[in-house]
């Protein structure tokens, strides 16, 4: 084990002790990591896609971070002028691109590419945010070693627990990202100005007020752009233009092409696609109509013309319904058959009674993923085998489903045809009137004699995929597989991460003594708690994607799910700290015996359900591993002698654990149950003897900081004696 690091003292301010900058360190570590996501997957179409590309170069800068705190001798002026770089970058040389050669997975984004090339704004991307997201990191690690363990992380947590809360508190304001780099600029500010330079305060404020004002000049320029408006999910641009005598509002997402608001007669005029779904379905009069995807208001201005007595109009992104309401020429949201519902189209069929006439999904394909699920998109659970059987159930007698999009692939159009058919029992009417790029209107009547078709569908072949199921419901992927370009993503990641631990985690030399001590010899004696980190953000993927399924894949619920996870490590660390917890041995059986829980109650069974009764039973499920694994931690982490490397080693398996993510693409959400179990099983393994079978006092105690390292007011009587109060928990990533 190496020797107890040491760090230099954290910036002196008479305004601000240990656990004020602890927290505000903490907050903007997780705030500046969730607007990172955000912005940058809005200006560069590729992160619509890999949004935990920038979540996996957040880690590895936190973790390098935590690695750099105890040999670092100059403030981390470095994170606020990569983030002005950055931004000026991207607002320089934003990027729209196509799906690229890989003709495995679909992404449905624009068919051009403008901008740097993908191996250029990448890579650029990923080290941006983990130098970014190092220097609060490292700072929050310099708390450290000023505060009892336990304390630190405590206050670490309540930071991060408002870091995330007060982006989504910003989200549902809807306020622009000119607003997110203002809070950033101020805590950066506030944390790093002053700190003494070798040039006097005068410097530290040059480099931290320079970048920042050209960051928040940047984003305010942004923000004042015209007709853009900053949705949860995206950032909306409309722009208003007649055509031929025919108003029209052209709507983009993150820089791309995504809806037209037009008036329903030149819809169905010109393209008549848009009637198909009523022509093919031939029962009853049309009463009511679930349109999921509602969008801008043209599918629900289509059904009000066609005779809908009343339309339950389903749209995730209030953005996108504000802009229909404001803008549409039809003013379909305003009439009184309409009824609006801002939620998540699985979640409602989950929790409504009512039936219908014709339930439509009408062009419901996302340009985002559920941020923290890098493979599970916004409309992922709404195409699977599952979700038509529950679509069926809506259905009056006489009724229909109906779905059309631009599938631009053949064996998706298939793909859906044969969901179809395996949940109601017969072909549905197969239309395909989009050329390349593949429009398709699928329509099945509840029974045979409720659809009239016109050309048969030929029927799927030997090659046509498999229905998308709830447990593997990656609609655009073809076959289990991993895709090229994601390998050579995570492979490249890898690379880079090795290198950069390398080049960055060195222990310091103390004086008089060896050299400095090698990064993966320092972490050598921590392997567990790598493997710990890694096990952890696969149980946190998991916790997302089925409360996503459960609940709906809206921003709130994974905003909900992310702050609970944050709840549980700190609920293991106060019952840690506060009563006598069983031998690690137990608490690893404890944690086992969860993930065997959670594998064999099928989530099939929770949807059926009563909802508060789902909320509980999954609470429980969810997070009862999550909370073994951090007294498993918070146990552990007692023990070691190189906190900040021992932490380190834990956010840096965090990281490979979000690479192991995709093993979902393989193995389904459920296998990484197993996956995770497998990590947990190295970790057990590799654990020191004699920490498993020691059992701890109530409250376990931990290292206190040593005498010199006391220097703040505001921890005047923090010794050794005050400073026996717990261990700390797992990583909050």
């Amino acid at each position: 084990m190496s020797a107890p690091a040491t760090s230099p003292a954290p910036p002196k301010n008479p305004l601000l002790g240990v656990r004020t900058r602890l927290v505000l360190a903490s907050a903007l570590m997780l705030f500046v990591e969730l607007a990172l996501i955000r912005w940058t997957g809005s200006n560069v179409v590729h992160l619509s896609y890999f949004s935990n590309f920038v979540l996996l170069g957040s880690f590895l800068g936190i973790g390098l971070g935590f690695l750099r705190a105890d040999r670092a001798r100059v403030r981390p002026f470095y994170s606020p002028i990569t983030l002005g770089v950055l931004v000026l970058f991207i607002m320089t040389f934003p990027v729209t691109v196509d799906r690229g050669q890989d003709d495995s997975v679909i992404y449905f984004t624009s068919l051009f590419t403008t901008g740097p090339p993908t191996w250029v704004v990448l890579p650029i991307v990923f080290a941006a945010a983990a130098v970014i997201t190092a220097g609060p990191a490292e700072l929050v690690g310099q708390c450290f070693t000023k505060l009892p363990r336990l304390t630190a992380y405590r206050f670490d947590l309540i930071g991060s627990l408002i870091g995330i809360v007060a982006f989504t508190g910003l989200s549902f304001l809807g306020a622009p990202p000119m607003w997110w780099g203002l809070i950033v600029a101020v805590l950066f500010g506030v944390l790093l100005v002053p700190a003494p330079t070798r040039s006097g305060v005068a410097l530290g404020v040059v480099l931290v007020a320079v970048p920042s004002v050209l960051m928040v000049a940047e984003l305010r320029t942004e923000s004042m752009t015209p007709g853009a408006t900053w949705s949860p999910y995206y950032k909306i641009q409309a722009g208003e233009r007649v055509v031929n005598g025919v108003p029209i509002v052209d709507i983009a997402a993150n820089g791309v092409p995504h809806q037209q608001a037009i008036p329903a007669a030149a819809r169905v005029q010109f393209e008549p696609q848009y009637a198909l779904p009523y022509e093919r379905a031939v029962g009853q009069s049309l009463g009511d109509v679930l349109i999921i995807g509602a969008g801008s208001g043209t599918d629900v201005a289509i059904a009000l013309a066609n005779g809908a007595e009343h339309v339950d109009a389903v749209e995730i992104d209030p953005g996108l319904l504000q802009v229909g309401r404001e803008k549409h020429p039809d003013r379909p949201y305003d009439d009184p058959r309409v009824t609006v519902h801002v939620d998540d189209g699985r979640a409602f069929l989950s929790r409504t009674d009512r039936t219908y006439d014709r339930i439509l999904f009408a062009l419901p394909d996302s340009l985002t993923l559920v941020q923290g699920a890098s493979s599970l998109r916004l409309e992922s659970y709404l195409f699977t085998e599952e979700a038509f059987a529950s679509a069926r159930e809506h259905l009056n007698p006489g009724g229909a489903l109906a779905m059309y999009n631009y599938y631009r692939e053949g064996w998706l159009i298939d793909r859906l045809a044969l969901t179809a058919e395996t949940v109601f029992g017969h072909q549905p009417c197969v239309d395909v009137v989009g050329g390349e790029l593949g429009q398709a209107v699928i329509t099945t009547g509840l029974t045979p004699a409720d659809q009239s078709c016109g050309p048969q569908w030929a029927g799927a072949t030997e090659d046509t995929p498999a229905p998308a199921t709830d447990a593997r419901p990656f609609l655009y992927l073809f076959g289990a597989t991993i895709p090229s370009l994601y390998l050579v993503t995570i492979g490249l990641i890898l690379a880079f991460s090795v290198a950069a631990v390398a080049l960055v985690g060195r222990g310091r030399r103390e004086p008089g003594g060896e050299r400095p001590v090698g990064t993966y010899r320092r972490m050598r004696p921590y392997a567990d708690l790598f493997l710990l980190g890694a096990g952890f953000l696969l149980l946190q993927t998991k916790s997302i994607a089925g409360f996503a399924l459960l609940f709906g894949t809206t921003w709130v619920v994974n905003s909900i799910v992310s702050a609970g996870v944050l709840i549980a490590v700190l609920a293991a660390v106060e019952i840690t700290r506060r009563f006598r917890t069983p031998p690690l041995k137990i608490m690893y059986a404890v944690l086992f015996g969860g993930l065997a829980l959670s594998w064999l109650i099928p989530e099939s069974w929770l949807l059926a359900l009563p909802v508060p009764v789902r909320l509980v039973v999954a609470v429980v499920i969810a997070f009862l591993p999550i909370f073994a694994a951090n007294v498993v931690f918070a146990k552990r982490f007692t023990d070691t002698t190189d906190p900040t490397g021992a932490f380190g080693a834990n956010l840096l398996g965090a990281m490979v654990g979000g690479c192991l993510e995709y093993t979902a693409l393989l193995v389904g959400f459920p296998g990484l149950l197993l996956v995770a179990a497998a990590l947990y099983v190295g970790a057990f393994l590799l654990a020191p003897k004699g920490s498993l079978s020691g059992d701890s006092p109530a409250p376990v105690e931990e290292q206190a900081p040593v005498a010199h390292e006391r220097d703040d007011p505001e921890d005047a009587g923090v010794g050794a004696a005050a400073g026996h109060d717990g261990g700390q928990s797992e990583s909050k990533a």
